[in-house]
């Protein structure tokens, strides 16, 4: 009932300011005002109360601003013209408005079910990637910690029994090698410890970069001087750009990602290849850095693969060196490029031949 009395009151109202007027306004004005009641009524309540405004609107058009004045009598067959087309174009365009509304109706109802449907899929994904982190982390557990402890028991367990059994006794030399392998494990279990405390910072969002204006050219070698013993057997090339500008970075971050790529660089590549870095300015104020290595390469389905967590690309045989890492390198590297506002990715190696990885970090604000 509220829609019809919407509809009658619409037209009195507009009939009621307009009247006063009749002899000043043209047919059409007065025709175009009374259609966008009829436009409002259909829009808001649909086709039924929108005829009535139709007719009542046809009614009121008549009777007021056609002459003859105050009468449903027409005088001029313009005007029997000018009435049917005013009550043709608001049948149809009540009707037009309602159709509008309807697909309106259907498209919000459309989108209603496709967001229900992709938060269905978005759920069932995020499950299978938490069963997918659930069992890396835990061949990375089973690998990563469990290889180390069984090498630092080996090796004390001897050491032990050389103190406990006068049968046997190991020299110096045998010693020191298991004081060794178990230094040597020892670093490797703290390594992935820190490796999984920092990622766990960067995805909290909990790092705290400490950025200074540092020089690209020291960053670049401080990388370097760490990863000097990783380095022997690799001729390295530095193509670093003349008089590039400082940036505002975290610098030992930076130099701990140019320190993750040289570290698979030398690892992915066999002896005696080189080894490139490169540095220089790129596109929309930022400093492009690169390690380019000559080994196999990275097929590009995996390309984006390899910055996930907990993943390592097998090694072959004769590149195969101090084991296949933690898998947690290049996403600590994508997650501190990307705290600075860089990127990373990675493109066939100088020439087609091995790997190449860039990042880019913007130079900074004064």
């Amino acid at each position: 009932m509220k829609q019809y009395l919407a509809a009658i009151g619409g037209i009195v109202l507009v009939t009621v300011l307009l009247a006063p007027f009749s002899h000043s306004l043209s047919t059409a004005t007065v025709a175009l005002i009374l259609l966008l009641v009829v436009l409002f009524v259909a829009t808001a309540y649909g086709s039924r109360p929108a005829f009535l405004a139709s007719i009542l609107g046809v009614l009121s058009f008549n009777f007021f601003f056609l002459p003859p004045l105050f009468t449903l009598t027409i005088s001029d067959s313009q005007n029997w013209i000018a009435l049917s087309a005013f009550l043709i174009t608001a049948l149809t365009a009540g009707q037009l408005s309602l159709y509008a509304r309807r697909r309106a109706e259907e498209s919000e109802k459309l989108y209603s079910e496709l967001q229900a449907a992709f938060a269905k899929a978005s759920q069932a994904e995020a499950l299978r990637q938490s069963e997918k982190l659930k069992s890396a982390l835990l061949d990375a557990v089973t690998h990563d910690l469990r290889t180390p402890l069984t090498s630092i028991k080996a090796a004390v367990t001897s050491l032990i029994d050389d103190e406990r059994e006068s049968d046997f006794k190991l020299d110096s030399e045998g010693k020191h090698e298991f004081l060794e392998i178990i230094d040597e494990e020892t670093d490797r279990l703290n390594k992935f410890i820190e490796g999984m405390v920092e990622l766990a910072r960067l995805e909290a969002g909990a790092m705290q970069l400490r950025q200074t204006w540092s020089n690209v050219d020291e960053i670049v070698h401080a990388a370097l001087t760490r990863a000097e013993s990783l380095l022997k057997t690799h001729p390295i090339r530095l193509e670093l750009e003349k008089e590039l500008p400082a940036v505002r970075v975290d610098a030992k971050a930076l130099a701990e990602v140019v320190y993750t790529l040289l570290d698979n660089a030398a690892k992915y590549s066999t002896e005696n290849t080189s080894i490139t870095i490169t540095a220089k300015r790129a596109a929309s104020e930022t400093i492009e850095i690169a390690v380019s290595d000559e080994g196999n390469g990275v097929s590009e389905e995996m390309r984006e693969k390899v910055f996930e967590k907990f993943f390592r690309v097998g090694l072959d045989a004769e590149s195969q060196k101090s084991g296949s890492g933690l898998g947690l390198g290049l996403a600590i590297a994508r997650g501190i490029i990307e705290s600075h506002g860089g990127k990373i990715w990675i493109d066939d190696g100088r020439g087609g031949i091995g790997t190449t990885v860039r990042f880019t970090v913007p130079i900074g604000d004064e």
